[in-house]
């Protein structure tokens, strides 16, 4: 139990480090090429569909675009796609190793959903499929040619992901499936759309045929819809680190603003870059939203705790409830942690207990056996030495609770 505890800590820490690097290269990437796009010259004759200057890094770079494709195929051409996939792989295999693997503690939540880990696990990855079945369909049908009232769509089945996942699976884990439902369709949109479609407009080159434009819009509409999306699912990649936004009353609204945010602030760059104007509106919008979300976000969380604190115990957290030395550990753990830990925190500055996790019970200890072992048993991390210095042994005791449960 010990070791495995510990190399699934760094197992995900690794693959979550790939998955910030990867989403990275991703985004930068991909708000370079709209940027790009927006702001090229078109005024300049030619058989470019646009061009432009830049200078970046003591040099300076002369681009030009072809709405189709240019008369003849370059010796070099550069594809961007492997930026998306494997920030959808890793990020999958940290969706597994977290919310399937840990799936006991972060996944479900039994004051929602009575349901076993095998079918939690199902929910989860089944949600994924059927969002980008559903999304292409839409994108597919007649509303394709109407990008607005297909944004408008889009929205409201956001919002309805993000009410239903917040029926079944723990604060955190509901926004998390939200952010991963909509990341799973921006790379799909890569996989299954953008990419084959360039590949029959590269295929038409070689073969001396004529390429469709269509290829180029249908591709570009999916590009578009990714350059709005990414900002949310930033949000909400981070937002299991931030109770006030996933231990909430109306997490579920809350994610549903985050892609209203999204879209001001992607309109306000985009129009900046397409030299269309300067929209100062969209600050204020955003800035109300983001005011919305801070007011819905103070409802109380003690409901949520203790709707937490009412449900029996798990097999996995019996365990940890009856292994030898657990009521040691747990008198430490009140000692040490609690102050700040608990439903109505004591620690001067402190109004919500730290990343949601509360420390007050038994039941709470038992809950939360593995993070305390990572946290304050291995680890110095908590509690912060500034705040408060525990004593080796009380970190000793800690450890040996929760090796006595293998």
């Amino acid at each position: 139990m010990y070791d495995m505890a510990v190399m699934w800590d760094w197992i995900g820490f690794a693959v979550r480090w790939l998955h910030v690097i990867t989403a990275i290269a991703w985004i930068g990437s991909s708000f370079y090429f709209i940027a790009l796009d927006l702001g090229l010259n078109r005024s300049i004759p030619g058989p470019a569909d646009g061009e432009e200057w830049q200078v970046h890094g003591g040099g300076f770079y002369h681009i030009q675009k072809y709405l189709v494709a240019p008369e003849a195929m370059p010796e070099h051409l550069t594809w961007f796609k492997w930026e998306s996939y494997a920030t959808w792989l890793s990020g999958a295999a940290l969706l597994a190793i977290v919310y399937w693997v840990g799936g006991e503690l972060y996944l479900l939540d039994p004051t929602k959903a009575d349901l076993s880990l095998w079918q939690g696990v199902l929910i989860s990855a089944a949600s994924l499929t059927i969002g980008w079945l559903a999304y292409d369909y839409l994108c597919k049908s007649p509303l394709g040619d109407q990008p607005t009232v297909l944004m408008l769509i889009l929205f409201v089945i956001l919002v309805a992901m993000s009410w239903g996942y917040n029926q079944v699976f723990t604060g955190r884990a509901a926004l998390l499936h939200l952010g991963a439902f909509t990341a799973t369709i921006m790379t799909a949109n890569v996989f299954f759309i953008i990419m084959p479609n360039q590949r029959i407009v590269v295929d038409d080159l070689k073969n001396g045929r004529t390429p469709d434009p269509k290829y180029g819009k249908i591709a570009k509409l999916r590009s578009t819809h990714n350059n709005y999306l990414t900002l949310p699912v930033v949000f909400l990649m981070l937002s299991n680190h931030y109770p006030l936004a996933f231990a909430t009353e109306y997490s579920w609204l809350i994610a549903s603003l985050v892609f209203l945010m999204g879209v001001t602030i992607r309109h306000y760059f985009n129009t900046i870059h397409a030299r269309a104007g300067n929209p100062h509106w969209t600050w204020a919008a955003t800035a109300f939203l983001f005011v919305i979300i801070a007011w819905l976000s103070t409802n109380p969380m003690l409901d949520t705790w203790e709707e937490a604190d009412a449900r029996p115990l798990t097999s996995y957290e019996q365990r940890f409830a009856s292994a030898e030395g657990f009521s040691d550990a747990y008198d430490h753990v009140l000692g040490n942690c609690s102050m700040c830990h608990a439903r109505e925190p004591v620690w001067d500055g402190i109004r919500w207990p730290p990343k949601g996790v509360v420390l007050e019970t038994e039941s709470d200890v038992a809950r939360h056996a593995q993070e305390i072992f990572l946290q304050a048993g291995v680890s110095h991390a908590m509690p912060p030495p500034n705040a408060f210095q525990m004593e080796d042994e009380a970190r000793a005791a800690i450890v040996a609770w929760y090796r006595a449960a293998d």
